[in-house]
């Protein structure tokens, strides 16, 4: 049924006493009325779930990574690097046995010039997700991409360079959490997850178990 118009009938005594009721209540106190929280107002921050993975391997010092078409380029995944990407998706994916939530938005460093070992680490993850890689966010820029991800439906799941995870850890206010190390370990196998409930975070590091050798 269509709306009745805010100047008439029901509608328009309703809006009337609204707008009188604040000035009664002040009328008969003699000071401001109390406020109240508009409603859908949040008291804290939004309950979050971010995992962090370091970019799958890259080539050892004297060795060329290659591309996604076979070509070689030091700024690809180094071959062990390609197999992690394409074993990835079983964390993730329940049908695949995951012990891990499905992701809602997936991130991972970009822009011009950057090598391209971040994106390529998640591209087939993303595939399986039926979903796009975010690329908006340079390493360098972790405070903006910190502002994106909490905004962003959530789980979500970032794959970065480690020496600008710890930046992003503490973009996200997540630094002083009880048992996160300072640093990113010399590992390519580990899932930093961050958990925000109420606005207090927790954290737990798991291992990907994906290759042998992993730890």
């Amino acid at each position: 049924m269509p709306e009745a118009p805010a100047g008439s009938g029901p509608r328009r005594r309703a809006v009337l006493a609204a707008a009188l009721a604040p000035l009664a209540v002040s009328g008969c106190s003699g000071g401001e009325a109390p406020r109240t929280p508009a409603p859908g107002a949040q008291a804290g921050p939004k309950d979050a779930l971010i995992m962090v993975i370091r970019h799958a391997e890259k080539p050892y010092a004297g060795d060329v990574g290659s591309d996604a078409e076979g070509e070689d380029d030091p700024g690809s995944l180094a071959g062990r690097g390609w197999r992690r990407a394409e074993e990835l998706p079983r964390l993730f994916l329940p049908a695949r046995g995951s012990s891990l939530p499905r992701p809602a938005a997936v991130f991972a460093a970009g822009g011009k010039g950057a090598p391209a070992r971040c994106g390529q680490t998640v591209t087939a993850l993303a595939a399986a997700l039926r979903t796009r890689v975010r690329t908006d966010f340079a390493v360098g820029a972790e405070a903006a991409l910190a502002q994106a991800v909490s905004a962003a439906s959530m789980p979500v799941l970032i794959c970065w360079e480690h020496s600008g995870i710890p930046r992003l850890v503490r973009a996200l206010g997540a630094h002083e959490v009880h048992g996160a190390p300072a640093i990113w370990p010399d590992r390519h196998d580990l899932v930093w997850v961050f958990t925000r409930r109420q606005g207090q975070w927790s954290f737990r590091e798991l291992p990907q178990h994906l290759l042998p050798g992993d730890a």
